[in-house]
């Protein structure tokens, strides 16, 4: 296993939440896990999509895996299915700690335009 792929005990609550696998065009979907791996992968690495490692299973592989579950809302329901599962256990705390710092620019300094 590399760095930043999921763990066993992820992937036991991850799998779950997961749509079946359908048989189509294509053949069967291999390993879920790998792919899933690929993904993540290039979300953090923010790497081209062709640069996904060969451990990862074949690159437009990832990127249709991607790409489906984006159009149909798989993303968004698995976040929704992670983050009600981590609030329901006390592991999200809501609360957020917003500062800023505001410093006045010279009129020059923000290209106002000269006299007139």
């Amino acid at each position: 296993m590399a760095r930043g792929d999921l763990t066993d005990a992820e992937w036991a609550i991850l799998e779950p939440m997961l749509p079946a696998p359908t048989l189509g065009r294509g053949g069967r979907w291999g390993d879920r896990r790998r792919v899933i791996n690929g993904i993540l992968w290039r979300m953090r690495t923010g790497a081209p999509g062709r640069d996904v490692p060969e451990r990862y299973g074949p690159w437009k592989t990832c990127y249709e895996r991607y790409r489906r579950w984006a159009s149909d809302g798989t993303w968004a329901r698995l976040k929704r299915q992670v983050q009600g599962r981590a609030e329901a256990a006390g592991d999200i705390d809501w609360d957020a700690q917003v500062d800023s710092t505001i410093v006045r620019a010279h009129q020059h300094a923000a290209g106002a335009r000269k006299g007139g």
